[in-house]
């Protein structure tokens, strides 16, 4: 049991480091961007939103790449260079003083980072198919940490230096680049194999191959609306409770660790429970109405207190994302699995691209000196629209749900 328990420890520790790359930033952002380019808070969210787009642009690119390069060449040494580049990149953050060296370095980070779908393929490879929506939701637990340990050690060591942040995340990924060279076997035996293709490599031949499956394309059409609309939270969360409430980077640090502590209760325990019962589906549907009510909420919250009472009411609609993995993962082949992966890395990555443009544009709009309507939330509602159509989006491409009396087999 010791020899699978290790290399899924590893596996977790390597997507909460990948967590920590969006997560650790967040609080420190706004006062370091401000620095920076002696800016305002509304053109610091502009600011933001761009170097998180970049970071994503990376993932968007490379995911895909990544997770067929691990189809190709194994899983573990994927995964071990990655941290490697990680540790460095960090290092070179921590250096930064200007607005271009945090774009050259979430550049690399992004890259770096796009080893999460090699991580889902790895726990793919070592899983029985009946388990996989569950072990999924065990990554998503990870992810969930790397959350809670980017915002707090942020916005901890954020109260000291800025950069602090930073050196910590590099001693953590060069920690568990040793910790994976002694414990990690390669899951990937040499007859599973597959021929490495350029036109399957990349976003749009990735999303054409995935897209010929039944079913699929329809419902990476939902997880990209749902993921767009998720990403409202990491992308304005620091400026959102800034501008709305006065709150300091070690509160917006704290909330973020709460919300990670939350999400890791659901993910990797909540979903284990409620998934078998409930079924795929259902969960699915139930999570997408759980979301779109939390993100109005949050739109027109006008006291700090109530943020705390939704965060671990919205942390219960995380279920969705495991859950819709374990749909699409029943329709991909055995030899897909890390291909399939790269694909949601990349939907994943893509609404990094979109979700923080679109909410910092709105945070900046409705939070300007000379703005009509005072509405830090705009972002949220702008996320519930988005969220909704997902809802609408899976209704009409799946059966809606039956009573939860009925089987949950799917």
């Amino acid at each position: 049991m010791a020899a699978r328990r290790l290399p899924v420890l590893f596996i977790l520790v390597t997507v909460s480091l990948d967590a920590m790359g969006i997560g650790l930033i967040l609080p420190v952002m706004p006062d370091l961007i401000r620095e920076v380019r002696d800016a305002s808070l509304s053109d610091a969210a502009l600011w933001g939103g761009i170097l998180s787009a970049v970071y994503a642009v990376m993932q968007f690119g490379f995911s895909p790449t990544i997770g067929n390069l691990s189809d190709r060449f194994g899983r573990r040494p994927i995964l071990l260079v990655s941290m490697a580049v990680m540790a460095v990149d960090y290092i070179v953050m921590a250096l930064a003083g200007t607005i271009w060296l945090l774009l050259a370095g979430r550049v690399v980070a992004g890259i770096a980072a796009s080893t999460h779908s090699t991580a889902l393929a790895y726990m793919a490879d070592i899983t029985d198919t009946s388990k996989r929506a569950q072990n999924f939701g065990l990554i998503s637990a990870g992810f969930g940490i790397g959350f809670i340990l980017g915002p707090a050690v942020g916005g901890l060591l954020g109260g000291l230096d800025p950069r602090a942040p930073f050196v910590a995340a590099a001693i953590l990924a060069a920690a568990n680049f040793a910790f994976g060279w002694f414990v990690l076997p390669e899951s990937l035996p040499p007859a599973r194999r597959r021929a490495f293709h350029w036109r399957r490599a990349n976003p749009a031949g990735a999303l054409a191959q995935m897209g010929r499956l039944p079913g699929v394309k329809a419902l990476l059409a939902v997880m990209l609306a749902y993921q767009v609309a998720n990403f409202t939270y990491p992308a304005v969360w620091a400026y959102y409770t800034q501008g709305a409430f006065g709150w300091d980077a070690r509160t917006v640090g704290l909330s973020l660790a709460a919300y990670g502590v939350a999400m890791a209760v659901v993910q990797g325990g909540l979903i284990r429970a409620v998934l078998p019962r409930l079924g795929e589906t259902r969960a699915v549907f139930w999570g997408l109405i759980l979301n779109t009510a939390c993100l109005v909420l949050y739109g027109f919250a006008s006291e700090g207190w109530m943020i705390w009472v939704l965060i671990p009411i919205s942390a219960v609609g995380a279920i969705v994302a495991p859950a819709m993995q374990g749909v699409m993962s029943r329709a991909a082949g055995e030899d897909q699995q890390g291909e399939l992966q790269g694909v949601l890395s990349s939907i994943s990555a893509l609404s990094m691209i979109l979700s923080p443009l679109m909410m910092t544009q709105a945070f900046f709009w409705f939070t300007r000196p000379e703005t009509p309507l005072w509405l830090p939330g705009a972002p949220f509602l702008l996320g519930a629209v988005l969220m909704a159509t997902a809802l609408a989006l899976y209704v009409t491409t799946r059966a809606r749900p039956a009573s939860p009396a009925a089987s949950p087999a799917e």
